[in-house]
C-alpha cells in the first residue's frame, strides 16, 4: 500500500503543472454549466465538450512549447516580441483579470453555500434561517484562508494544495457518475453534433467553451513551467503533461454531464442551482452520494480560488520581469483586492445559476486574442529558432481560433438574448 501511495505521488509530481491548470479550469463554473446542461439535455452537448478539451490540449501544448523552449513567460513574450506588444499584454491582462474576477466571485458563492448546506446536513439544529449571514462567514473564512496560505507560500505548496484538490475533484465527480449511469447508447449519441431546440443551448455551448479551454490556463502555462524549472530537454515530459491536463478535463467535465443527465435528465428535473442537486441525489443514492458530490463541488470551488486569487499579480509580474513573483506587497495587495471582489455576490446574497454560466461566457472573449498571441509567438524565428511547429500543429492552432471565434459571436448574441 506504502508503495502505491508513492507511486501516486510521483505522477502527481511529474504531472504537477498540469494538474495546477485542471485545478483553474475546471471549478464550480464548470460544474454549475455541466449540472444545468446535463439535467436540460441530457448529454446532448457531449460533442461541445469534446471539441473543446481537443483545442484545450492544442493551445496548452502550444504555450508549453513556447514556454521550454524559450525560458519566456506568455505576456512577457507579447510584450518583448510583438509589434504593438505592450499594448497586446496590457489588453490581454485586463481582459484576463476582470473575466477571472467575476468568475471568482460566483464560485466563491457556490463553494460557501456547499459548506453551508454541509452544516444544516450535518447539524440537526441548524436551521436554513440563518442562512445569509452562514454564507457569508463560510465565504469571508474560506477567502481569508486563501489569502493567508498565498501569502506564506510558493509554487511548490501552491501546487501541492491544488495536486491534492484536483485529485479528490476527480475521484468525486467521477465516482459520482456512476450513481445512476445513462445506457452506453445514450452516451454515445452526445458525440454526435447537434444544438438542442432551447433558446438556452447556444449560451451554454459559449459557457463549455469558456470554461473548458481556459485563457488563464494558457497564459500562465509557460510561467509555471519555469517555476517549475522545465527547459529544451523536458519537451515529451511537457507534452505528456498537456496530454493528461487535458484528457481530465474531459473526462471529469463529462462525468458532472453524465451524473447529471443519469439523475436528473432521465426524471425531468432541471435545476435552478447546483446544490438542488444535492436534495434530487440523497433519496436515489442516499447521504454517500450527497458527500461525493459536495466533497467534488468543494474541491472544485477551492481548486479555482487559489489560482484566480493569484492571476492579477502573476500576470503583472509576467509583463515586468517575466517571472513569478510571491510574497511582494503587490501581491498581498492585489490577492487582497480579489478577495474582496470574490465577496461580492456573497454579500447581495443572491446567485441565480444563469449569472454563474453567463460569467462563464465571458471568458470566450479574450480567448481568440490569446490564441493569436501564440501562433504568432510560437511561429517567430527569431524567438523559437528550430523549434517552430509544423504545417500540421499550425492548422490545428487555425482552427482554434476559427472555433474560438465563431463561439465567441455565439456568446454575444446568446448574452444580447439573456440581457
Amino acid at each position: 500500500m506504502a508503495t502505491f501511495f508513492k507511486r501516486i505521488l510521483r505522477w502527481i509530481a511529474l504531472v504537477g503543472p498540469g494538474l495546477f491548470c485542471l485545478g483553474f479550469t475546471i471549478g464550480t463554473g464548470s460544474v454549475t454549466s455541466m449540472v444545468k446542461s446535463g439535467s436540460m439535455f441530457g448529454t446532448g452537448l457531449l460533442w461541445v465538450l469534446a471539441i473543446s478539451a481537443f483545442f484545450t490540449w492544442v493551445m496548452t501544448d502550444a504555450y508549453g512549447r513556447y514556454g521550454i523552449a524559450t525560458g519566456d513567460t506568455a505576456i512577457h513574450g507579447v510584450k518583448t516580441h510583438l509589434k504593438g506588444g505592450k499594448i497586446w499584454a496590457v489588453i490581454l491582462i485586463a481582459g484576463l483579470v476582470v473575466s477571472q474576477w467575476i468568475s471568482l466571485s460566483s464560485i466563491l458563492n457556490i463553494t460557501s453555500n456547499a459548506v453551508a448546506e454541509v452544516l444544516y446536513l450535518c447539524i440537526p439544529g441548524l436551521t436554513p434561517s440563518a442562512s445569509y449571514w452562514i454564507v457569508l462567514g463560510a465565504a469571508v473564512l474560506i477567502a481569508g484562508t486563501v489569502w493567508a496560505i498565498l501569502n506564506k507560500g510558493n509554487y511548490s505548496t501552491f501546487e501541492k494544495i491544488l495536486s491534492v484538490l484536483v485529485t479528490l475533484m476527480g475521484f468525486a465527480f467521477i465516482l459520482s457518475m456512476f450513481i445512476s449511469l445513462p445506457a452506453p447508447g445514450t452516451i454515445a449519441r452526445g458525440f454526435v453534433p447537434s444544438i438542442p431546440e432551447s433558446a438556452d443551448a447556444k449560451l451554454f455551448i459559449a459557457a463549455f467553451v469558456g470554461t473548458t479551454m481556459s485563457s488563464p490556463t494558457f497564459v500562465i502555462r509557460p510561467m509555471i513551467l519555469k517555476s517549475k524549472g522545465w527547459g529544451p530537454g523536458d519537451g515529451k515530459l511537457q507534452r505528456r503533461d498537456a496530454i493528461v491536463s487535458a484528457s481530465l478535463t474531459f473526462i471529469i467535465s463529462a462525468s458532472i454531464m453524465i451524473c447529471a443527465a443519469g439523475i436528473l435528465f432521465t426524471r425531468g428535473i432541471q435545476v435552478e442551482k447546483v446544490l438542488d442537486m444535492i436534495y434530487v441525489l440523497e433519496p436515489v443514492a442516499g447521504r454517500f452520494a450527497v458527500a461525493l458530490f459536495v466533497t467534488g463541488l468543494l474541491s472544485a470551488g477551492l481548486s479555482s480560488i487559489f489560482p484566480i486569487m493569484m492571476l492579477a499579480p502573476e500576470l503583472i509580474s509576467d509583463y515586468r520581469e517575466g517571472e513569478m513573483k510571491t510574497g511582494t506587497p503587490l501581491f498581498r495587495i492585489l490577492t487582497g483586492v480579489a478577495a474582496l471582489v470574490g465577496l461580492t455576490i456573497p454579500i447581495l446574497g443572491t446567485q441565480p445559476v444563469i449569472t454563474q454560466i453567463a460569467s462563464q461566457v465571458t471568458l470566450v472573449f479574450v480567448l481568440p486574442l490569446v490564441i493569436l498571441s501564440m501562433i504568432f509567438l510560437i511561429n517567430k524565428k527569431s524567438v523559437m529558432g528550430t523549434a517552430r511547429p509544423g504545417i500540421v500543429f499550425n492548422i490545428l492552432m487555425a482552427l482554434a481560433l476559427v472555433f474560438a471565434c465563431v463561439v465567441s459571436y455565439t456568446g454575444v448574441v446568446a448574452l444580447g438574448k439573456l440581457i
